[in-house]
């Protein structure tokens, strides 16, 4: 059974999209006609996607500011999906830090957990119930290559995203026959533009430029994968290998290896 089409109705749920995936995934959406609930802490960044989205493709798009590692907040914007025919959750918001995790803020590492993992399964057990009932759906979860492996660090990220990884692979078992579809996204570096060498992050200065996958590609792909149901989408070639190293490696012998380029991410 393929994706719900596009109604008056039902919305599109993108959270994190104010920038990069989320953005590109929302205006992908967009252009394939539905209609959207997008959801970051930047109104207006979220304001301005609106207006354009709107223009472009004639959709509904509603804004909802939410910080949803605040627990609060994010029951609020839970409470609403519960609510309301919501066709597609992409769950994608997410915050990475670099570093040994002793040393970094330590409100700022559980805020990580609550955005990168919690988020997604609050979201994720909201929108089941009616997407199960009306038998047709998607939830496409934004995980990462480096939920597949250990790397010292990026612990908490890495960790956060192995939940993420795991959560989606198994819920998609359990939602065979259902009609609804649940994929993983799991990428490695993504941009939507080479910056300016003047704004340019470690990352980017870190990571050469043909390893980079270009943003909307990523989207497209993503959403055509979960068209399809499949189980992981993995763009482009760092991402594939650090999977493969990750699923087959011992950690004993990647996590100082990739520790140690994470190690440079971290300012050390």
């Amino acid at each position: 059974m393929s994706l719900p089409a596009p109604t008056a109705d039902a919305r599109a749920v993108v959270t994190g999209a104010s920038s990069g995936i989320g953005e590109a995934l929302a205006a992908e959406l967009a252009a394939r006609g539905h209609s959207l609930i997008v959801v970051a802490r930047r109104g207006d960044l979220l304001n301005a996607l609106a207006a354009r989205l709107t223009a472009e493709h004639g959709v509904t798009v509603e804004v909802r500011v939410n910080d949803l590692s605040d627990p609060v907040q994010r029951q609020t914007l839970a409470d609403e999906l519960a609510d309301r025919d919501v066709s597609i959750l992409c769950n994608n918001a997410g915050i990475a830090t670099f570093g040994p995790v002793a040393k970094l803020d330590p409100d700022y590492e559980r805020a990580q957990v609550q955005l990168n993992a919690v988020a997604v399964h609050d979201l994720t057990l909201a929108v089941l119930p009616g997407m199960i009932a009306r038998g047709a759906g998607g939830i496409l979860i934004t995980g990462s290559a480096a939920g597949n492996m250990a790397i010292p660090n990026n612990a908490t990220y890495a960790a956060t995203k192995a939940f993420v990884n795991t959560f989606s692979e198994s819920l998609r078992a359990e939602l065979a026959g259902t009609g609804v579809h649940c994929t993983l996204l799991a990428p490695g570096p993504v941009r939507t533009e080479t910056p300016d060498p003047a704004d340019a992050s470690i990352v980017d200065k870190l990571v050469p430029d043909f390893l980079w996958i270009d943003s909307a590609y990523t989207a497209r792909l993503s959403l055509d994968g979960l068209e399809k149901n499949k189980m992981r989408i993995v763009p482009g070639i760092l991402s594939k290998g650090m999977s493969v190293a990750g699923q087959y490696s011992p950690r004993f012998i990647t996590a100082p290896i990739v520790g140690s380029f994470y190690k440079k991410l971290g300012g050390e």
